[in-house]
């Protein structure tokens, strides 16, 4: 049985995160909107793409992989499309100014996209249609990663697990945020297991040389089963098609592949990012009355239990806030060392939680 998490105010954390983050290089304010982004992610329950990513993400930094000082540069174009350079950056940044472009530009468009290129891991890529949601907008959001999707049987890998999420408002409730990965479980999950020392489901993954594996330091090191067979291989493609062959450059594809093989490659990641504005697809009174048509027959007829998804998570994001962020006694032993290693102790955990 996993031990109780431990809490700690939000904003004691996401400041000692972003004091790290610009003791590597990074601008201040940059370094606090990464910072205010990951620490969300972890409030609303996405704990393998939250805190524990933090040392990762310093180790890419000082690696050259990701850059610290990267200048983003949106270019736009005629019909509601634009392009984002991410110079490196890691990717809460970067899509974070994606998004920030396509919600400026719905302002007098009923559709933006952008298509981002040289950019780092985007952690929970939910957060960014999340964004655009909250603001009454309906948006969508892919990653094209590192080829890692596989079928048993297959000599390496065939596809990125290119994670891909939508958003969208919800009269009188919370926002619905959807977010998958193509693969069975998100290389988070294994991650995480791994530095737990733990086993993963069988199903999930290969080991190196294409045999099922339950131990998660060779899934890790190895190769993820796609969620629904031939199904999810289409999604993957759907993310390759989007956010790689329409957004990215030659060298991302081979800066990806060199990354891949830990050669400290600059960037070369890609994304996609879609904004709709109801107020000028259609009418908004009649999106919102058939979301709340839909939306409530679904919560009537699927049971007590039925949430939509992202309500589970905007009610961990309010009890965060109010409690304290969970988090696991792992992952704050790793944030201590870390810590320690930069000089910046870890802040204490909420007494209220010991």
């Amino acid at each position: 049985m996993q031990p109780a998490p431990q809490r700690f105010a939000a904003q004691p954390v996401t400041d000692w995160m972003a004091y790290l983050l610009a003791q590597s290089g990074m601008p201040q304010r940059d370094a606090q909107d990464v910072a205010g982004l990951i620490v969300r992610t972890e409030a609303r329950g996405f704990a393998t793409h939250g805190v524990v990513r933090l040392p990762s993400y310093l180790e890419k930094i000082a690696s050259g992989e990701y850059n610290a000082r990267a200048v983003v540069t949106v270019t736009r174009q005629p019909g509601g499309v634009c392009r984002l350079d991410g110079d490196g950056a890691l990717g809460q940044l970067a899509g974070l100014h994606a998004m920030r472009s396509c919600i400026d530009m719905v302002a007098d468009a009923p559709v933006a996209m952008c298509f981002a290129r040289d950019l780092g891991h985007l952690g929970a890529v939910g957060i960014f249609p999340l964004l655009a949601a909250e603001q009454g907008l309906v948006a969508i959001a892919i990653q094209r990663t590192a080829p890692i999707l596989a079928m048993p049987g297959s000599t390496g890998p065939l596809l990125g697990h290119n994670p891909i999420a939508f958003a969208a408002p919800v009269p009188g409730a919370a926002p619905i945020v959807f977010d998958m990965a193509s693969s069975v479980a998100a290389r988070g999950h294994i991650l995480l297991a791994a530095a737990r020392g733990e086993p993963i489901p069988q199903g999930w993954a290969l080991d190196a040389h294409g045999q099922p594996t339950t131990d998660a330091q060779a899934a890790a090191d190895g190769m993820l089963l796609p969620t629904g067979g031939h199904k999810g291989l289409g999604i993957a493609m759907l993310g390759e098609l989007l956010a790689g062959s329409l957004s990215a450059s030659m060298d991302d594809r081979d800066n990806l592949r060199a990354a891949k093989r830990g050669a400290g490659a600059h960037g070369g990641s890609s994304a996609f990012f879609c904004v709709l504005n109801p107020d000028l697809v259609g009418d908004r009174t009649t999106f919102e009355t058939l979301v709340g048509d839909w939306t409530g027959s679904f919560r009537a007829h699927a049971g007590e239990t039925a949430r939509l998804p992202g309500h589970r998570a905007a009610l961990a994001e309010r009890s965060a806030l109010q409690q304290g962020l969970p988090i696991d006694p792992h992952t704050v032993q790793r944030l201590r060392e870390l810590g320690r290693q930069h000089g910046v102790p870890f802040p204490a955990s909420n007494p209220r939680s010991d």
